[in-house]
């Protein structure tokens, strides 16, 4: 056998290896799907909770940033809770007839937008993972959340207590549930694996909720 030849039949005897290690260390060889029930300590369903699903092994990076709306109509943020990716940016019109002034004093993101109507400030960024929470010092019974995550999959519960993802890479993960009336910290939540085959899991908080705050405007929370 020539040099030649002897060295591509040494390679066509390695490439299928190459191909399988390849696969296993730069992406998940498949993909599957996960639906998660969160339930309160009660064991009924927990609504506009947000879910987020983090990457343990393999490691991926966070969703890609998006740039989201939170309005301020009728004495009220709309929407009241956003769930975001890390480095994401929010615009913050005031649609009121009255003027607001939006802050937040969270570790997470600190800011102040002093009197406005319209839309005078840019957008604010989020570059740090953790809860925000929003208020107007004008107006105390505002309040709204944004939930700022590493996660590659998150979202919210719907009113079933439901929330799912399809194309999840095969892998282990790190479930959290975070929920208005918990409070700055997520639940600590459990490790879920997701294979070809769809992973159903109910996770139950282990505290209880506080009360509802009486701002005379339901939430996309209550219940």
């Amino acid at each position: 056998m020539s040099g030649r030849s002897e060295a591509s039949y040494v390679l066509r005897r390695l490439l299928p290896g190459l191909a399988a290690l390849a696969c296993f260390a730069l992406q998940p060889c498949f993909a599957g799907s996960i639906v998660v029930k969160a339930l309160k300590r009660d064991g009924k369903p927990l609504i506009g909770a947000a879910v987020l699903l983090e990457a343990e092994a393999p490691a991926l990076p966070p969703a890609p940033p998006v740039k989201a709306i939170m309005d301020q109509v009728d004495l009220a943020f709309v929407p009241d809770v956003l769930v975001l990716p890390v480095h994401s940016s929010v615009q913050f019109p005031n649609s009121d007839e009255v003027r607001h002034q939006v802050y937040s004093f969270s570790s997470a993101r600190q800011f102040q937008l002093p009197l406005y109507r319209g839309k005078p400030y840019p957008p604010v960024t989020f570059a740090q993972p953790g809860i925000v929470t929003l208020g107007c010092n004008i107006h105390d019974n505002m309040i709204a959340y944004i939930v700022v995550t590493n996660a590659p999959f998150f979202g919210r519960t719907a009113n079933d207590g439901s929330w799912s993802a399809n194309d999840v890479p095969a892998g282990r993960y790190r479930l959290r549930i975070w929920h208005p009336l918990l409070g700055e910290t997520p639940e600590e939540g459990r490790v879920v694996q997701i294979g070809e085959q769809r992973a159903e899991v109910d996770i139950k908080l282990s505290r209880s909720l506080k009360p509802a705050p009486l701002t005379g405007r339901p939430h996309s929370w209550d219940y």
